[in-house]
């Protein structure tokens, strides 16, 4: 009785550990493995709208330029993976990450639900962008949305041009309605291409977006096949899961909890805020900005489909702006060519002296 007792408490402490603790970032060591002068690792909660949410902050040097990443979905954490996959970005930047409200380690924020709406988030960027510029002494900072974010990015450049020294559109959205219309189309031509006779008989019942009914299912069925015919990672019959499972798994800053949380955040995160999402149209609603813009697109995206982006680009008004093209990606240009993303940001967008100092 007395090791049963014994094995049960350590299975008791071990499973409040994996659920409950925080999470860690490891330090960025110099070659005694020791933690790297001025450098900053730091897994922390802050409070944007009076809740509680989470970031993280790495850097070599607390004194290079910040950059934060909006991430995707909406819902769609992506802490773990980009800390895996822009390591070298460290070196040259504090490199910022968020779960927004509803996502990840923040995924109490989105209470209330009715508090989870656009607005919301837009004013939370702006309060975490100011928070980051007091903290690293800086006017400006470098913004990065990705999908989702890239709403999110517009939309706070437009409304606080000051703050932010130049954006990157990653998988740019322009507009919702017409980009989940051209997503369809284009998956069903696949489906028909491939003589896939299951998948096109699934994607006739859901019929063309917008959709109604039960219209969570119909959207997941339509990106599950999208992923098959490589509309979201280039190459890949999986789409972006394994990719994002993997880095999920693998990371420390998610605890056990954390990770339950990612997909309850992914699924209450588009129940809440989709169909606000599919009234913006960018094309229309942001079309003179007054930050240096770059879009990031991959060639073959069918998710935020490219040529949507490219449209939008040509439209845009901007101080400067230029269009990269990422011939070998779909929805995940900074993942699926990694190494053509770091440097397109190290040494092309931050040396450049289009924006003011």
């Amino acid at each position: 009785m007395m090791v049963f007792g014994i094995v049960l408490l350590i299975l008791i402490l071990t499973l409040y550990i994996l659920f409950f603790l925080p999470g860690y970032t490891n330090p960025i060591k110099d070659s005694n493995g020791r933690p790297l002068l001025h450098s900053i690792t730091s897994l922390e909660k802050v409070y944007l709208g009076g809740k509680e949410q989470w970031i993280l902050i790495r850097g070599i040097n607390q004194n290079n330029p910040v950059i934060l990443f909006l991430h995707g979905g909406p819902g769609t954490s992506d802490m773990g993976l980009l800390r895996r996959n822009m390591k070298d970005l460290e070196k040259h930047f504090v490199v910022v990450t968020w779960d927004q409200p509803g996502a990840g380690k923040s995924f109490s924020a989105n209470s209330p639900y009715s508090s989870m709406n656009i607005n919301r988030f837009v004013n939370d960027t702006h309060e975490l962008t100011n928070l980051l510029c007091k903290r690293f002494n800086q006017k400006k900072i470098f913004l990065a949305g990705h999908s989702w974010g890239s709403v999110l990015g517009i939309l706070s450049i437009q409304k606080y041009p000051e703050l932010y020294a130049a954006y990157v559109g990653i998988g740019q959205i322009a507009n919702m309605q017409e980009n989940e219309l051209v997503s369809y189309k284009w998956t069903l031509e696949q489906a028909k291409k491939s003589d896939d006779k299951q998948a096109i008989k699934k994607l006739n019942e859901i019929g063309k977006p917008p959709f109604t009914g039960d219209w969570r299912k119909k959207f997941m069925i339509q990106r599950q096949l999208l992923g098959k015919y490589g509309g979201e990672l280039y190459g890949s019959t999986k789409g972006a899961l394994p990719i994002v499972l993997k880095n999920l798994l693998l990371s420390p800053e998610y605890s056990l909890i954390d990770k339950v949380n990612f997909f309850r955040g992914i699924f209450t995160s588009v129940k809440l805020l989709f169909p606000e999402l599919m009234t913006i149209n960018l094309m229309k609603q942001a079309l003179f900005l007054k930050v240096p813009v770059y879009f990031v697109l991959g060639k073959h995206d069918y998710e935020a489909p490219f040529m949507l982006a490219e449209q939008y680009f040509n439209l845009l008004t901007a101080p400067a702006k230029e269009l990269i093209w990422f011939e070998n990606s779909a929805h995940f240009p900074n993942i699926e060519e990694n190494s053509k993303f770091i440097d397109l940001l190290i040494n092309h967008i931050l040396p450049s002296k289009i924006y003011p100092e």
